[in-house]
Formats: C-alpha cells, sequence, structure tokens
C-alpha cells in the first residue's frame, strides 16, 4: 500500500448510498427536461429540425442541410440518432421521438461516471492508508462510496442541467467522452467492456462533431498506459498491447474523420479582455461545486501527481480529459458546451477530494448548498405564486414584462410533481443536519440533491413560461394568424437555422430560398438582412405585410411580405 496517500478512511465511512435513492435522483434528473416540452432555440430546435430533413429523407444523410444550410457542428451521428428514432416511433410527436436516444445518452453517461470514477478508485495508489491493526476501508467499498460521491458531483455541476437536456451534438460529445473515461480508467481490470467502450467512445466522439478531442485523448490515454506501471490483481498494467490498440483505434477514428469531412480547423482564440473575463467567470459557475473540490484533490494528492517517472492514474486520466475539454474551452467558440465535456472527469476528481475533507471543509459546503439551493427553490417558488396570483405583484410585473402575452395556467400534475419534490428537500436536510453514520459522500448528498430540486421544479412550475420564453412556437403561431391560411409555400430571407426548422415544424410550412422566379405568394425575412442599403431584395415585387418580433428577444424581428399581384394558397 502506498503510504504517501493521504487518504485515512475507515470501514465505517463507505457505506454504500442507498441504491434506491441514487437510482431515484438520477432519474428525477434525466427526466426532467426532456418530457413535456418543445424545442428550444436555439441548438435545441436547429439540431431537430437537421433529424427531421434526414427523417423524411430531404436530405443526404452524409452531408444533411437545412435549407441548403449545413450544421454549425460539423456532426453526423447525433442526427442519425435522431432521425432513427423518428422513423421508429411514429406515434410519437417527431420532437418527443428525436428525444429518447438522448435520454438513453445521457443515462449512458451517469453509469460511464461511475464506473469510471469507482476504477480509479480501485487503483492501489488511491487507496486510504492501512491501518496498523486493521479497520480500513475495504478496496471495493472504498471504490463504491467514491463513486457514489463522484456522480453525485456531477450532476451538482451547475452548467450540467441545461445543455444535457438538449437533443443536440454536446450532449452526445458528453456520453461519448464519459465512455471513453470509463473505458482508460477500467483497462486494468477488465478486457471486452474497456474495449467496446473505447471503439464506441473514440469513434462516437469523432462522428460527434470533436475528432481533434477523440484524437488527443487516444493519444493521451495511450501514454498514460504506457507509463503506468502499477501492480493490479497481481499484474503488471504495463501492457504493451493495450497501448498499442489505443493508438490504432486512435489512428482508425483520424483516419474516418478525415474520410468523412470532419476534420476542420476552428481556432477561435479570445480577442480582448473581455473574452478572458467571461470565459472565467464561465469556468466558476459552470463547473460549481466540482472544481474547487478537484484543485483540493490536486493539493492534497500532489505527491502522487508524478511518482518518479510514472503518473499515478487516478490523477492522471482525469487530467488528461478536464486539461483537452479546458484547452478547447478556450480555444473554440462554443465555450460552454466545450467545457461540458471536462464534468465528467472533474466530477471523478472531486470525489478524491471527500476522504481528505476535514470537517469544518464540509460544514461549510452543506451550509453554503443548503441556503443555494434553499434560496433558488424559494424564488421559483415565489415567482410561480405571483403568475398565479398576481402576488406580490412586482415578481408578477417583471413576467408580465419579459414575457408579454404569456397567459399562465394551474396544472395540477406538475404541481404535485413540485411539492414532492421541496417535500423530500426537507427531509434531505434534516437528515443531513442530523444524526448519522458517516459517510465520505454524505457532503456532496445535498449539493446534487438541490440541483436535482431547482431543475425539477424549473421543468414543472415554470415550464409553460419557459416554453413560450424559449421556444418559437408563439412566433410562428402568430405569424401563421397574420397569413390567415397556411400557404403552400412560404420564401424566406435571411432566416437562421433555428428559424428555418421552427417554421417547419410548428407551421408546417413548406420553406424555400428566395428566388428571382415567382414562386411563393409569402416571403419571411430576417429584418437585419433584408436592409434596403444592401438591395439584396428587389422590394418592388413584395407588400410589406407586418413585422413580427420574439415576444422574450428584442434583437429578433421577423418581416412579413406578401408579393404583389399573386393569387392562390
Amino acid at each position: 500500500m502506498n503510504q504517501t496517500t493521504p487518504a485515512i478512511v475507515a470501514q465505517s465511512a463507505v457505506h454504500r448510498l442507498p441504491r434506491w435513492v441514487l437510482l431515484l435522483l438520477c432519474t428525477t434528473y434525466v427526466l426532467a427536461g426532456f418530457i413535456g416540452r418543445g424545442p428550444w432555440k436555439n441548438a435545441d430546435i436547429t439540431s431537430f429540425g437537421y433529424m427531421a430533413e434526414l427523417a423524411r429523407g430531404d436530405t443526404s444523410w452524409f452531408t444533411p442541410q437545412l435549407l441548403g444550410l449545413v450544421p454549425a457542428v460539423d456532426a453526423l451521428l447525433p442526427y442519425w440518432l435522431g432521425a432513427w428514432a423518428i422513423q421508429l416511433a411514429p406515434w410519437l410527436t417527431p420532437d418527443l421521438a428525436a428525444r429518447i436516444p438522448f435520454i438513453g445518452l445521457l443515462i449512458l453517461t451517469l453509469f460511464a461516471t461511475w464506473y469510471g470514477t469507482y476504477y480509479l478508485a480501485r487503483s492501489p495508489e488511491a487507496q486510504p492508508v492501512a491501518f496498523a491493526f486493521g479497520g480500513e476501508a475495504h478496496p471495493s467499498d472504498y471504490a463504491r462510496a467514491l463513486a457514489d460521491g463522484g456522480l453525485l458531483a456531477f450532476m451538482a455541476c451547475l452548467g450540467l442541467a441545461q445543455l444535457s437536456h438538449e437533443t443536440t451534438p454536446a450532449l452526445a460529445q458528453l456520453c461519448f467522452t464519459a465512455l471513453s473515461f470509463y473505458a482508460f480508467a477500467a483497462l486494468p481490470y477488465r478486457t471486452l467492456t474497456p474495449a467496446i467502450s473505447s471503439m464506441i467512445g473514440l469513434t462516437g466522439l469523432a462522428l460527434s462533431g470533436a475528432p481533434t478531442m477523440a484524437a488527443l485523448l487516444g493519444v493521451g490515454g495511450a501514454v498514460i498506459h504506457l507509463l503506468d506501471r502499477s501492480p493490479v490483481s497481481g499484474q503488471p498494467t504495463h501492457m504493451r498491447g493495450w497501448v498499442v490498440g489505443i493508438a490504432l483505434l486512435t489512428l482508425l477514428v483520424a483516419l474516418l474523420s478525415v474520410g468523412l469531412g470532419l476534420w476542420r480547423w476552428r481556432i477561435t482564440l479570445p480577442a480582448s479582455g473581455s473574452d478572458w473575463h467571461s470565459l472565467g467567470r464561465l469556468l466558476l459557475w459552470f463547473t460549481w461545486p466540482a472544481w474547487p473540490l478537484a484543485l483540493w484533490t490536486l493539493w492534497r494528492w500532489r505527491r502522487q501527481l508524478i511518482r518518479g517517472s510514472t503518473p499515478s492514474r487516478h490523477l492522471a486520466l482525469p487530467l488528461l480529459f478536464a486539461g483537452v475539454a479546458i484547452g478547447a474551452t478556450l480555444t473554440t467558440g462554443s465555450a460552454d458546451r466545450s467545457l461540458l465535456l471536462a464534468l465528467p472527469a472533474l466530477a471523478a476528481l472531486s470525489a478524491f477530494a471527500l476522504p481528505t475533507l476535514g470537517r469544518s471543509v464540509a460544514a461549510l459546503v452543506d451550509w453554503f448548498t443548503l441556503l443555494f439551493f434553499s434560496g433558488g427553490a424559494l424564488i421559483v417558488w415565489v415567482i410561480w405564486i405571483a403568475m398565479q396570483t398576481g402576488i406580490p405583484a412586482q415578481p408578477a410585473a417583471n413576467v408580465a414584462r419579459l414575457a408579454p402575452g404569456f397567459e399562465h395556467s394551474f396544472s395540477f400534475l406538475p404541481f404535485l410533481i413540485a411539492v414532492a419534490a421541496t417535500l423530500a428537500w426537507a427531509w434531505l436536510v434534516k437528515w443531513r443536519v442530523g444524526r448519522h453514520r458517516t459517510a465520505i459522500w454524505k457532503s456532496l448528498v445535498l449539493p446534487a440533491g438541490g440541483a436535482t430540486l431547482c431543475w425539477l421544479l424549473l421543468m414543472t412550475l415554470w415550464l409553460p413560461l419557459l416554453d413560450f420564453a424559449r421556444s418559437y412556437a408563439p412566433l410562428v403561431h402568430r405569424t401563421m394568424i397574420i397569413m390567415q391560411h397556411q400557404p403552400r409555400c412560404v420564401e424566406t430571407y435571411g432566416l437562421s437555422r433555428a428559424q428555418i426548422a421552427a417554421f417547419q415544424f410548428h407551421g408546417d410550412l413548406v420553406l424555400t430560398p428566395l428566388r428571382a422566379q415567382d414562386h411563393c405568394p409569402w416571403l419571411i425575412a430576417d429584418k437585419d438582412a433584408i436592409s434596403p442599403a444592401t438591395n439584396s431584395v428587389d422590394l418592388a415585387k413584395w407588400t410589406f405585410h407586418s413585422s413580427m418580433r420574439h415576444p422574450s428577444d428584442r434583437n429578433e424581428t421577423l418581416l412579413i411580405y406578401k408579393r404583389k399581384n399573386k393569387t392562390g394558397s
């Protein structure tokens, strides 16, 4: 046993978190946000638009397009999954059917994060100090307790909630990153499952729009396994076969990405000090509470970061995955979606802080979490009551100002779910502050429970408001009323991918780009794109009818024109 470990853990501190509690928490977190809503702007409805085009057979499977526009992310697999689900479940609404495989991806992410942390905690270097007269934690029980803590830390991250419930390539990238993380963590202990997971993980990551990350993770994983010589189950982990296998898989994934044209140079460094400031704020709130615990882990386990010429794998692997994702965050335009991929590794690092936390630090985490999430839940309830009754008056006025035209209604089932979740939170707080057996995962129960509570309250009490404010449905429906009836086709100019997908889905319109010859009786154009100074559209052929602004976005205005001397619909 490595005597430099800072973990001093007794067997009494590693009793497992009840499986039914963990299962209920994960189920609640996964389903809230996928069920009961429409596609949201912008990335969610855009990805769904490509899936719907593929399902209808209106575009190529290898070069998907939406009204001639290619995806902003060079991804294929996420759109295929959604399109296949739409085709296989015609009895469901297309948007709900498209979410089914993404529900599976999030569930798989949770499993991979748990098992990845578990196998890292099985490493000899990660084990706690052996007591002189016995009584230290058993390796498998210790690993299971840390895995529970890692999963709780993952679910507690503030940036996970929204992006993990969208049908976008970002969720697919997160899942395949977590699968690769599990595969590299489990290689010294298992053969078949890690091999399959590594193939699916790296290949899926490349097909989901992140081939460079797949290559970097593959190369980094091969190097770590090449240098790792710590004993596991009586066998050396320096297995050249695994190193060669990972290297060959990485090469094949790179060749596949080149063959499919998925590799693009998209490096965009922050251009100003304000950009760096925004990235700093994103790092602080998006990964909370994982990042302070991860830093604490690196400090307390600093003697094991490098053991001679060999890295300690329970630290090296999470650092590799987190470092690559954070590097992508700093060098790509989609910082939040790149940072999402660091969360499984940061959660694993957070877990190794738990055996070293003092009582005062654990109490600080508990009290901060209690105040933060209880305050957040209270705000959700107060604003919901204001929407229902008009009291307090100021929150009701704020809602009316930010979402003009929104009319709230009472739904009993969401209300009942919200009440049950709030009561469960009260019970959890009572359990945490009461007397109970010490468990090393106890400090992350309130963060994970609080994050789940607030997300569930938003997805029940506030769901009608969020659907109104974040969906294109109100804008499309008002546009259809202005047109008086559904036309055969509508020409468009300057619309974004999200707007095109919204009019196709919510309005069931046949859209076509603006053409020189007479074609459709109506034209929908973006206000900024159709500026008279550009002479981009021959307005002599059109009569301005009206303008439509998104109810919650003052910067999103569409202009509606009707063709002159054009009859029919």
